[in-house]
Parts: C-alpha cells; structure tokens; sequence
C-alpha cells in the first residue's frame, strides 16, 4: 500500500479558525464559590464568571459596554453585578441592566433595554461549560435550542471522579491532533506503568464516521498498557470505544461486565497561541482499594504532564513556522479532524447540512 504523504503548514495563532456556536469548558465550577469572581480567557474572550445566589453559574464578557472597564474590577452581591466606573448594574445570566445611577426622572433612557455580553453558562461533570456564539451573531436567546451540554458518559450512579488540567502553549489545532494521535504513546508516555518503546507491535482499528467526528469502534485494549491489564482481574471480557468530536472532545469508555472507566478530555483554545487540556474521568472499579482516587490523580498528573511536556518542547520547533507532514495511517485521525473542521465551518457559511469528509467504515494499521 502506498504511503499517503500530505504536508501541511503549521497552524499558527490567530490563523487558525476557531469553531464557534459550541460549548467550551471555562474553569472548573468549585472556583464559583459565594460572591466571589473570577477571570478566564476563553478563545481570546476575556470572561467573568461567578455564581448567583440562588446557585446558577453565569459568564459575562470581562467588558462594561458603556466604557469597558473590566466588570471585574466591581462588585458581586450574589444578584446583581455593579461596574466600579459609574456604578451600572447587571443581572449576570442574562446580562440585562438593571440601574444606572446617573440617569434623572427626566431621562426617558430605559436601562433594561441594555444588555453587557452575558454567554449560556451551565454546569457538567464539575466544570464550567461556556456556550460561545459566533461573533457578531448577537446574544443567545433561545437556550433551549442550544445543544446539550457535554460530559462523560456514565453507566451507573455510583461512581468515582477525578479532573486534571494543564496548560499547553500551542496552538489549538497542535493540541486536538496531539489528542488524538495514536502513534506517541510509546515515547512520550514512557514507563513501568503504561508502555515501553520494547513494547510496540502493529495494530489494527476499525473507525466509523459519526456526528460531527469519528468514532474508533469497540474493541479489546492493547495488551501493551498496563491500566488496561488492571481490569483483567474482574475475569470479564475488557472492550474500550474512542469518540471524537468537534470542537475538541474525546470521549473514552472501557467495560468491563458491569465495571466501567470513561473520561472526557478536551482541549480548549484561550488566547492566540495557547490552550488548555482538561480530562475528567469516572469509574466505579476498584471501590475497596484505599487510596484509589489519590493514586489515580498521582498517575494522571504523571501521564498529562508527559504531554504538555511535549508540546512545551514542541512549541520551540514552532516558533520558525516549518513545514510538516501528516502520513497514513498514523496520522489519518489528524487529517480527518482538519477535514471535518473545513466542513463545519463551510456547512455554517453555507447555511447546509454538513457534509461528513469519511465515506464509511475505515481499518487503519499502525505499530505503537
């Protein structure tokens, strides 16, 4: 079979297009504490988060639209958010005004008609979840036409959790392709643990397209990676499902009778240039071992950091703009991502339904 060679030139900040009308994690929402607010930037958005009294999330662009100090620098009565400028006051979920102080009973200016940024902001698995809209398209009035909210799937109540989270300083595109790579795993996550460059033999995986990605479909574990033996000791078949899909998810589940790990990583972009990777993961294996969660997170920490390592080092290479290259079958994920993207954002310009770049069920071999 001939190689497939494509070259690709490297995406590089503001460059790269960004997808919009989805949900993105902001922060994780335990940081929502009382009147307290916090800052994110999200896809070059600088956000204001808090949460209501009455216990709702919100997030508003960090920007008083009457002369755009930051809301942030004013304050927080669990109701409503006051500009420290001229002391404006907004309902947050909405982003409605509530008061300006300023206006006389002769002023015929009506401040509800006034709105700051406020974006759909809920809670999933922990997480702030932030609906981001095209820009220009105006506020988001109809949230119950929103997509749902993403999270880990989970196939019992009892369970177990754990999050991690780590900065990447590269472009989102270099990110979601790193996610996704089959190929890296004997190298860039090297140990006792989890693989060893002696370890690597040919695989052979069947891919199957799905809504708005891909899905590699169910099948037994590599026999190569240790955490994947652990689940053996139930003596039930093991079988793992990889999802991917836009903008940035990757879903895992692995079963194992009625055990079951699953986890939801994603990468989200922040400012030009950088993103950030979050993994939340729930399992319900392993519920007498002391200590399991705090040895989950000592490995996961272990294993993320492993990879923003690599795109840290990776980042340096950037910085001349080269030329790469994406090779079959390694790196088919990585082209299919690229595909799917220029189809969602042709399928919005459009205005059609879009159009899936995978005919159908694809086996791809590699060695890793």
């Amino acid at each position: 079979m001939a190689t497939n060679l494509t070259t690709i030139a490297a995406p590089q900040g503001p460059s790269t297009t960004l997808l919009y009308n989805d949900w993105y994690p902001a922060l994780r929402s335990e940081l929502l504490q009382g009147t307290k607010l916090t800052t994110v930037m999200l896809m070059d958005i600088p956000l204001v988060l808090g949460r209501r009294a009455d216990g709702h999330i919100f997030a508003m662009r960090d920007s008083c639209p009457h002369r755009g100090i930051p809301l942030s620098c004013g304050w927080f009565d669990g109701k409503g958010l006051t500009c420290k400028y001229h002391g404006w006051v907004f309902e947050p979920v909405s982003g409605q005004c509530l008061e300006i102080p300023s206006l006389t009973s002769k002023d015929t200016l009506d401040p509800a008609r006034i709105y700051g940024t406020a974006f759909p902001c809920e809670e999933r698995d922990g997480y702030a979840w932030v609906y981001v809209p095209e820009p220009g398209s105006g506020r988001v009035r109809d949230t119950a036409s929103l997509p749902p909210v993403p999270e880990a799937p989970k196939f019992g109540p009892r369970f177990r959790s754990e999050h991690l989270t780590a900065d990447l300083p590269c472009n989102v595109d270099h990110g979601i392709i790193g996610l996704m790579d089959p190929a890296h795993g004997p190298f860039v996550h090297q140990a006792w643990w989890w693989r060893k460059q002696a370890s690597i033999h040919e695989k052979e995986k069947c891919f199957e397209p799905i809504e708005q990605g891909f899905r590699m479909a169910s099948h037994t574990p590599s026999a190569n990676s240790a955490p994947y033996k652990l689940l053996g000791v139930y003596g039930e078949p093991i079988t793992t499902t990889i999802d991917f899909v836009l903008p940035n998810r990757r879903y895992e589940s692995i079963r194992a009778g009625d055990k079951w790990f699953s986890s939801l990583t994603t990468v989200t972009p922040t400012v030009s240039n950088a993103c950030r990777i979050d993994v939340y993961a729930a399992w319900n294996v392993f519920h007498n071992i002391p200590f399991v969660t705090s040895i989950a997170r000592f490995f996961g920490k272990r294993f993320v950091e492993q990879d923003q390592l690599t795109m840290i080092q990776q980042a340096e290479g950037l910085k001349y703009n080269p030329t790469l290259m994406l090779i079959d079958d390694a790196d088919r994920p990585a082209k299919w991502y690229f595909a799917l993207k220029q189809a969602r954002i042709e399928a919005a310009a459009t205005d059609q339904p879009m159009r899936h770049p995978m005919p159908g069920p694809v086996t791809l071999r590699w060695r890793s």
